[in-house]
C-alpha cells in the first residue's frame, strides 16, 4: 500500500518536470546538464520510473524556477509518444 502512493508522488513529480521543462522551452539535455544529472535520469524521472534524492528534486526546482513543493503537486504523466519529437516551427524556418 504504501508503494502505491511513493510511485503516485514519483509519477506526479515526473509530469510536472516534464510540463515545466516544456512551458520553459528547455531540452532534456539542457536541463539535465542544469541539473549534473544525465539525460537518461532525467528521461526516468519524468516517467516516474525512478526514485530521485531531495538534492535532486531542489536542483530541478531551481532550475525550472519554482519551490520544490510545487514538483509534487498532483499531475497526470503526458500520453507517451514513439520517436523523435517534430521539430518547432521556428527551427524549421531557420533552417530554411
Amino acid at each position: 500500500m504504501e508503494g502505491d502512493h511513493a510511485d503516485a508522488v514519483l509519477e506526479y513529480i515526473g509530469a510536472n518536470v516534464h510540463r515545466l521543462r516544456v512551458r520553459s522551452g528547455l531540452s532534456q539535455e539542457a536541463l539535465a546538464k542544469a541539473t549534473g544529472i544525465s539525460t537518461g535520469f532525467l528521461q526516468r524521472v519524468e516517467r516516474g520510473k525512478t526514485n530521485l534524492g531531495v538534492v535532486i528534486l531542489v536542483r530541478l526546482a531551481d532550475a525550472l524556477g519554482v519551490a520544490p513543493g510545487v514538483l509534487m503537486r498532483r499531475a497526470t504523466l503526458p500520453e507517451a509518444t514513439v520517436g523523435r519529437p517534430r521539430r518547432s516551427r521556428a527551427k524549421r524556418e531557420s533552417s530554411v
